[in-house]
């Protein structure tokens, strides 16, 4: 086995026992590459301890990066798996492969983790959260959000924006506990649907998602701001043009590209400011927004995009209806 730093091994059997609840008798498909080998590595030892047998694949030993398509002999072995985590960082145009690989993981009601951009310090922070108190803050935040029609997110960096919900689309609970009904990342801590329409003003003073996360980090010196009116993107400008341009050439790829797809508020009380890497920025607790695929095999929404963009700002003020369940970036439940 590769070695690893033991500051790792927390995370990892987070992951293993709590988040996916790996059972011995239960088969797991590891997906990494050369870069995350190492938290990998800490993943198997996690296994091993309980007894339960996997199968590594390292991305590179399989297949030219960036992929062109999720290699074959990775998606066999998961034909035959309970489990599976992907370790990965992303390259560019590689969505149409993970979306090979979720094709199969809902199909056959995989539990799957998806720790895509995962790094060492989000094993020590994120992934070392208390995920049964997560849980129980996402279930009573849904009670709060299922039944609502309107939900107001606004924050002092300028974002107003108003979501106004369609009844007959799902929410849904990814708050690290992890079963075959629906897959989630890792850490977990979210709850969210695709909303019915939004409209309003959203400032990025976080991060941005897919691969512009790791060219751009940390947004809070050059926010991008992104008008929004009948769940399309209309503007977007940024004192970064390089920015500005790349994330509206993102946008319209297709053409739902530009649509709000997903509306979500982050639950994970373990995760306290932006650190540039939206695996984890996502679930810090506010609100983040994503436009393209809504994931409409989870959420009921009956449209499609090829691609799927988060977009993350800091301490926000949010009201379901009538009721104030954060303020200032801390839940008023």
């Amino acid at each position: 086995m590769i070695p690893f730093d033991p500051e790792l091994t927390q995370g990892a059997r987070n992951a293993v026992r709590v988040c996916l609840r790996v059972q011995p008798h239960e088969k797991v498909t590891v997906i990494t590459d050369n870069v995350s080998r190492e938290i990998a590595a800490a993943l198997e030892a996690a296994l091993a301890e309980i007894g339960a047998p996997y199968q590594t694949f390292v991305l590179e030993e399989c297949a030219a990066r960036p992929l062109e398509a999720m290699p074959q002999v990775v998606l066999d072995d998961m034909e035959s798996s309970q489990v599976s985590i992907f370790a990965v960082v992303a390259q560019r145009n590689e969505l149409r492969s993970r979306m090979q690989m979720t094709d199969v993981v809902n199909r056959r009601k995989i539990r799957h983790a998806h720790m895509v951009n995962i790094e060492k310090r989000i094993m020590l922070e994120g992934m070392r959260a208390d995920y049964l108190a997560v849980d129980d803050l996402s279930l009573r935040l849904l009670d709060i959000t299922r039944p609502a029609r309107q939900i107001r997110a606004r924050n002092a960096a300028g974002t107003d924006i108003v979501a106004t919900m369609n009844p007959d689309y799902k929410w849904l609970k990814t708050s690290g506990i992890i079963s075959e009904n629906t897959w989630g990342n890792l850490p977990g801590g979210e709850v969210w649907t695709t909303p019915g329409e939004v409209n309003g003003r959203f400032v990025v003073d976080g991060v941005v998602g897919d691969y512009l996360c790791a060219k751009y980090g940390d947004l809070a010196a050059t926010p991008l701001t992104l008008l929004i009116e009948g769940n399309r993107l209309k503007e977007a400008h940024c004192a970064n043009k390089e920015l500005e341009t790349e994330f509206w050439q993102y946008t319209h790829t297709d053409e739902n590209s530009d649509r709000v797809g997903e509306f979500a508020i982050g639950t994970n009380l373990g995760v306290r400011d932006v650190i540039g890497n939206i695996l984890q920025d996502e679930k810090i607790p506010g609100v983040h927004i994503a436009f393209g695929n809504p994931y409409g095999d989870h959420t009921g929404a009956q449209w499609y995009s090829s691609t799927h963009i988060d977009v993350v700002g800091r301490k926000f003020t949010i009201h379901a209806d009538d009721r104030l369940i954060m303020q200032d970036g801390e839940f008023a439940l």
